[in-house]
C-alpha cells in the first residue's frame, strides 16, 4: 500500500465513499462525485479503458452538477 499524506477538504470527505469514483495519474487525482451508487457503478463500467481527457469529457455530459 502507498499512502500519500495530503489536505482533503472536509466537505468532500463528509460525501459517502460509495458515491465517489476517483482516478490517478503521474500528477493529477481526480475525485468525480454522484448523486447515486448506481450512477458511480454506471461511470466507472462505462468509462473503464477511456483516458482522463474522455472520462471527464462524459462525466460533464452526463453527470455534473454545474
Amino acid at each position: 500500500m502507498i499512502c500519500l499524506p495530503v489536505d482533503i477538504p472536509e466537505e468532500l470527505c463528509i460525501i459517502d465513499d460509495e458515491l465517489k469514483a476517483i482516478y490517478h495519474s503521474k500528477n493529477t487525482v481526480c475525485i468525480w462525485i454522484f448523486k447515486t451508487r448506481d450512477d458511480r457503478n454506471d461511470f466507472m463500467n462505462v468509462t473503464a479503458g477511456m483516458d482522463k481527457a474522455t472520462r471527464e469529457d462524459y462525466y460533464k455530459k452526463n453527470y455534473s452538477f454545474e
